[in-house]
C-alpha cells in the first residue's frame, strides 16, 4: 500500500474484498483531500529533492530517461499530486499541465510553486474523462498517480491514449504487483506471502458507518499488459527498479530491508502508434 497510517478515529475496518465500484472508485477524492498536508509533510522533501521520482526506491527521471527528450513537448500529468514531477520537466523544457482529482493536492501543488518559483497549470480533473481534445500531447504519465485507486482502469488508458498524439508515449508507474501477495511490512517479517497473487479484491477501508474511505486496487501483470493493449497501445518496457544503496528511508511497505530481496515498484512504458 502508498498510503499514511489511517487515522483511528476515522478508520473502523481494513482488509481485502469487494465493495461497489461506484464506492471504491469516488473514495479517492476525499480522502486525499483530507490527507493531503500530511502525506506532503512525510514524503514531500524526498519527492522534491530530486524533483520527480518514479517510486519510494528513488529511481529519478533524470536516470531513466522514460518519457525521452522532454524539451519543447507538451506533457500531461494524471494524479500529479502536488506536481513535484511537472515542475521538474517545466525546468527542463517541457510545456507540462498536471492534473488531480483532488483539490486538497492541488492546494499543496500550488503552495510549492510558490515556494520554489517553478509553475505549471494546475487542473482539477478524474483521469477516467480528461477535460482535453484528441491528440493533444506528446507524452501523458503518472507516477503512482490514479491507477491504483479506480476500479476501471481500462478508462485511464484509454483517456491517455485520446489525447496523445501518434507516437506519444504513456507512462505509469504501480506498486509491483508482485508485492500484494505480500504483508504490508517493511522488513525481513515482510517476505513471506500471507496471500495469492491472484487475489484481485482491492483493499478496503471503512469509517464507522461502513462506508468505504479508501481503496486501492490489485492488478497482476498480465492485467497491466492486457489493459494498455486493450485501449490500443503498445508496451514498449517494463521496469522493476531496484533498492539503491543510498535510500534507507522508509514507506509504508518499502525499505531497504525488503527492497533487497523484493520488487517494489513496477513502470510500464507504452506508445500509442
Amino acid at each position: 500500500m502508498i498510503t499514511p497510517s489511517p487515522d483511528p478515529r476515522d478508520v473502523a475496518d481494513v482488509g481485502y474484498r469487494d465493495v461497489p465500484d461506484d464506492e471504491g472508485g469516488s473514495a479517492a477524492r476525499p480522502w486525499w483531500d483530507a490527507h493531503a498536508a500530511e502525506y506532503l509533510d512525510e514524503h514531500g522533501a524526498f519527492l522534491g529533492d530530486a524533483g520527480f521520482r518514479w517510486g519510494p526506491e528513488g529511481l529519478t527521471e533524470d536516470e531513466a530517461h522514460l518519457l525521452g527528450d522532454v524539451a519543447g513537448a507538451r506533457v500531461l500529468e494524471v494524479g500529479a499530486g502536488a506536481a513535484h514531477c511537472s515542475r521538474w520537466l517545466a525546468t527542463r523544457g517541457a510545456s507540462v499541465v498536471a492534473t488531480d482529482v483532488s483539490a486538497g493536492m492541488l492546494d499543496g501543488a500550488a503552495r510549492l510553486a510558490d515556494a520554489t518559483g517553478v509553475a505549471v497549470p494546475l487542473v482539477q480533473a478524474d483521469a477516467r474523462a480528461l477535460p482535453f481534445a484528441d491528440a493533444s500531447f506528446d507524452v501523458v504519465f503518472t507516477s503512482f498517480g490514479v491507477v491504483p485507486f479506480v476500479p476501471d482502469a481500462t478508462r485511464v488508458h484509454a483517456e491517455a491514449a485520446r489525447v496523445l498524439r501518434p507516437g506519444g508515449r504513456w507512462v505509469f508507474s504501480v506498486t509491483h504487483p508482485l508485492r500484494w501477495a505480500f504483508p504490508d511490512d517493511p522488513t525481513l517479517r515482510g517476505l513471506t506471502a500471507h496471500r495469492s497473487y491472484f487475489d484481485r479484491r482491492p483493499y478496503v477501508e471503512t469509517d464507522p458507518a461502513g462506508h468505504v474511505v479508501y481503496a486501492e486496487y490489485h492488478r497482476t501483470v498480465g492485467d497491466h499488459v492486457r489493459d494498455v493493449v486493450a485501449a490500443g497501445l503498445r508496451l514498449r518496457d517494463v521496469v522493476e527498479p531496484e533498492w539503491p544503496a543510498w535510500n534507507d528511508q522508509v514507506w509504508g511497505g518499502w525499505g531497504p530491508e525488503r527492497g533487497a530481496y523484493l520488487p517494489g515498484t513496477a513502470v510500464f512504458v507504452t506508445t500509442r502508434d
